[in-house]
């Protein structure tokens, strides 16, 4: 929820204050009206639907708190802020517990008191609305908030700050982590009238990724027969997801920098302005500054991308969620094969924490769905890759283990090398004692 769309209604009798209060609050961008009595502000509270009342405690007629206790049992989305002198703070605390939001001591100190106040409502606001518009949009097969973010709740926090803007925001993360399914998210919790439009710019030739993007006119290259919207025509005042922005030829970028930077572009081929009001996600799995040093992305369009950065961990930098999850995807897998399955083995949920999942989350997916699928029974078992088994398996322990010697030999070797067999100096070196050192040179059968 932007400023401009939250409204606030003033109640003051005493006119000077009201006025004063309600310019600061234009000021800082916020839709304010304003009334001197309490049987004023219940008449134009029904026309006017404020988000946020602020009145005074003490009226002539109707008190604020009477104000309150008539308005929130028929509209308790309204939250209330209280006036109130020094003497009757103790009025203004009863008055929080009967529904107020807040109270500020009259004459304020500072406008930044009740800007600060005011804020904080519309951020507690703009939270609830997000939590309503993502309850709306399960049935668009999003899952759950506990099991979308399970292991990374910092970036559930992130995304509700960032939704209800309109700044570009670019997800980063490893292959698999969910980069589409947060970009959907911040869409529905952006409550924008517009669709998700995506294009994944990996797997559009570098020849079509600019007619995809912008579309083009009749006629425009071979094989154009007719004209085609493209991608930011169709996700106007919607999101446009750019997956795999690493992928985008420099040509495209340029145009993209254009987009960004004034919101107009024109078709391939074509000289008609066409402005756009879509909100840009990027995505990508690479590593942008390397690509930029690289000559093969622009810095200039790093940084316009890079506004409100997401990176979204590995799922083996968060395997505490792997039963979760694992759980969640059984059910929703045994759901759509229509298969009973109550529980997942723990054998196979032990080995499930201890994998390192290189596919991430996709590939978590994969193989609770190739068990389902050849499950039997009620209890499911699960199979991970045998040349990536479960880490914490002695057969696994014991290799890492042999490696590890393997490794110390050997750097033990090409320092007695290098200082040509002088062990006090090799010991040095290898950040050992002299006496450890000639035990290892004998336990390797190195002393000659």
């Amino acid at each position: 929820m932007e400023p401009h769309n939250f409204k606030i209604l003033v109640v003051d009798d005493e006119k000077s204050l009201a006025m004063l209060l309600s310019r600061i609050l234009k000021d800082a961008g916020y839709e304010v009206e304003s009334v001197y009595s309490g049987e004023s502000a219940l008449k134009r509270i029904s026309a006017f639907l404020p988000n946020l009342v602020i009145t005074d405690l003490k009226m002539p007629g109707m008190s604020g708190v009477d104000l309150l206790k008539k308005v929130k049992p028929e509209r308790p989305e309204i939250d209330f802020i209280i006036l109130t002198a020094f003497a009757t703070v103790e009025s203004a605390v009863e008055a929080m517990k009967v529904g107020a939001t807040d109270y500020l001591l009259k004459p304020l100190k500072d406008p930044d008191e009740l800007r600060i106040a005011v804020a904080k409502v519309l951020e507690r606001q703009s939270l609830v609305a997000a939590n309503q518009v993502w309850r709306d949009q399960l049935a668009d097969g999003l899952p759950p908030v506990q099991i979308m973010f399970a292991g990374m709740e910092d970036v559930w926090t992130e995304i509700q700050q960032v939704a209800q803007t309109h700044a570009t925001v670019l997800i980063q993360g490893e292959s698999g982590t969910g980069k589409s399914l947060i970009a959907k998210a911040i869409h529905h919790l952006s409550g924008r009238e517009g669709p998700f439009v995506e294009l994944n710019c990996g797997a559009i030739p570098e020849t079509l990724i600019e007619s995809e993007l912008f579309g083009h006119e009749r006629g425009a290259f071979t094989g154009a027969v007719k004209a085609r919207p493209g991608k930011f025509e169709l996700a106007r005042d919607g999101t446009i997801f750019l997956d795999e922005i690493g992928e985008m030829s420099l040509p495209a970028q340029t145009r993209l920098l254009r987009v960004l930077q004034d919101r107009v572009f024109e078709r391939v081929g074509g000289t008609s302005i066409i402005h756009t009001n879509a909100r840009v996600i990027a995505a990508t799995n690479q590593d942008l500054e390397a690509r930029i040093q690289e000559k093969l992305f622009r810095e200039d369009l790093y940084y316009r991308l890079n506004v409100f950065p997401v990176t979204l961990p590995p799922l083996r930098k968060r395997l505490g969620a792997v039963p979760v999850l694992s759980n969640y995807l059984m059910q929703e897998v045994a759901a759509n094969t229509g298969k009973k399955i109550s529980r997942i083995s723990d054998q196979s949920l032990a080995d499930l924490e201890n994998y390192d999942w290189p596919g991430n989350v996709r590939e978590l997916h994969n193989i609770i769905e190739r068990a389902v699928i050849l499950c039997k029974g009620q209890e499911l078992t699960l199979s991970l890759p045998e040349t990536t088994t479960a880490s914490g398996t002695p057969e696994n322990m014991a290799r890492k283990l042999h490696s590890l010697k393997d490794l110390e030999r050997k750097a033990i070797e090409e320092t007695i090398r290098e200082t040509k067999g002088n062990r006090r100096n090799a010991a040095k070196i290898l950040g050992i004692s002299l006496r450890s050192l000639q035990y290892k040179l004998k336990h390797y059968g190195l002393t000659k």
